[in-house]
């Protein structure tokens, strides 16, 4: 997904699995309502089951100094209630339908999803329809769920070391962009966050003509478009301005920080700008980095893991991602802990030696077809997921690139080259384009916990 994990209010997505995929991926239909709403549908009928996902295009990096985490919040009251229905009132009628539902705010977008059985699908839609420009945002309910975002954010980034460093390198990452900026907001402006802005915020980006409505699973995309256009289509359309964005300026030389915090280990954490699908200068670029990431944490017998944690036993635990799909451009990532005996100096020495390698050294061709052979088996399996395959649907339209890219992207990843992935190590992965970050561990607290380490996957933006 987008560069980092899901967002604080999104736990565990389930996968809804059928039997194995089919050898043509299923066909998808679109079409849009009067009002601006898009809608996909994508047929898949293994299993009586569907997902219903509606995105809105508005997340942490539409936001400014001073409303920082408005929608992370905003996502959070969708479960308050509306104008007809209570608090609380949308997660009991889905359960008691037998479905599960839930919500993410990442850096570029907003989703809710419920999963269902497939004779459950007016039922989702008569919920969302009704919180998509009728939700209530009483005061009070505001003041208590304020509360509990505040606490969110002490237990998972101000109290976890590990992210608390991601947070101080994001921001120092990012000069002007708005990825520098925490998708749970600044404390300061959690403080400042009134209810009115919350209801401004709402009235601007939650209208039908910036959201996509993605459906998948045993549907037929007659009634999927006829059951949207009774619900959603009286729904009024608002005047959506594009963001504006600052650019963020060319990076001229290394930056680094040092975070003191209670931790019970150090830790590194490497960012190297680079380019997403919808800015890159050559669009063969984002699918090699994808791939290189894959041939340095590509599972366990790729490079970081074979080489620095089996082999040298440098680290504990290393791992290196990237994304494609932002809206803005963003960042390779290296993250690590040190092994026992060694430091983060030597564990930097070792990830920049692993870096240079791949700028000098060709990809082998065996290796390679490995790393990628395994990487668009991933691709491919995760279609046996029909909410694995809406979101892929609703990621890329809410990031300003059309959904047909899904049944490009395994054709694309299958083109790039040794030389290709060797091109991007040399451009990219430069030191005037690298951030790092140091957890500079400090005495825990006798009564403090002590936390497993999450590595990259355990940060909670999302780009």
């Amino acid at each position: 997904m987008h560069r980092r994990a899901l967002a604080l209010s999104l736990l565990i997505v389930p996968l809804l699995t059928a039997a194995p995929a089919f050898a043509d991926a299923p066909k998808v239909f679109e079409r849009r309502l009067d009002n601006g709403l898009k809608i996909l549908v994508k047929p898949d009928h293994r299993a009586p089951i569907l997902t219903t996902q509606v995105w809105y295009k508005v997340g942490a990096s539409y936001e400014y100094g001073g409303i920082t985490g408005v929608s992370h919040i905003l996502e959070h009251m969708m479960f308050k209630g509306t104008q007809t229905r209570g608090p609380g009132e949308f997660s009991r009628i889905i359960a008691e339908n037998g479905g599960e539902e839930n919500a993410f705010t990442g850096s570029d977008y907003t989703a809710y999803y419920q999963n269902l059985a497939s004779d459950r699908l007016e039922v989702s839609f008569a919920l969302e329809a009704d919180r998509m420009r009728n939700l209530a945002l009483d005061p009070a309910q505001f003041a208590k769920e304020l509360e509990v975002v505040k606490e969110e954010r002490r237990m998972r980034t101000d109290d976890d070391p590990q992210s608390l460093t991601y947070e101080h390198f994001d921001a120092t990452a990012f000069l002007a962009s708005p990825y520098g900026n925490p998708v749970i907001g600044w404390p300061g402006d959690l403080e400042q966050l009134t209810a009115e802005d919350l209801r401004t915020w709402y009235r601007l980006w939650y209208a039908p003509n910036n959201a996509t409505l993605v459906v998948a699973g045993d549907v037929d995309p007659d009634q999927v478009f006829a059951l949207a256009e009774q619900y959603f289509g009286p729904l009024k359309a608002e005047t959506v301005a594009p963001p504006k964005t600052r650019a963020e300026p060319e990076q001229v030389g290394e930056r680094r920080i040092r975070v003191k915090a209670p931790a019970q280990e150090p830790y590194l954490l490497m960012g190297y700008k680079t380019p997403a699908i919808a800015d890159a200068a050559e669009a063969w670029e984002p699918f090699a980095l994808e791939v290189l990431a894959s041939v340095l944490d590509g599972g366990s017998s790729a490079r970081l893991t074979r080489e620095l944690v089996r082999g040298s036993r440098i680290a504990a635990s290393t791992g290196a991602s990237y994304s494609a799909t932002s809206r803005l451009p963003g960042l390779f990532l290296f993250d690590g802990v040190p092994a026992k005996g060694h430091d983060i100096p030597a564990l930097e020495q070792a990830l920049r030696a692993q870096i240079e390698r791949l700028a000098q050294e060709p990809v082998d061709p065996a290796e390679l077809e490995r790393i990628r052979t395994q990487l668009i088996a991933g691709k491919i399996f995760a279609k046996d997921s029909v909410f694995a395959q809406a979101m892929e649907l609703g990621q890329l339209e809410s990031v300003g690139l059309p959904w047909t890219l899904a049944d490009q992207y395994v054709d694309r990843l299958s083109a790039v080259t040794p030389e290709q992935v060797q091109a991007v190590a040399r451009k990219y992965l430069t030191p005037d384009r690298l951030t790092v970050a140091v957890l500079d561990p400090q005495p825990l607290a006798a009564n403090q916990p002590q936390r497993a380490p999450t590595g990259l996957g355990g940060h909670d933006n999302v780009r």
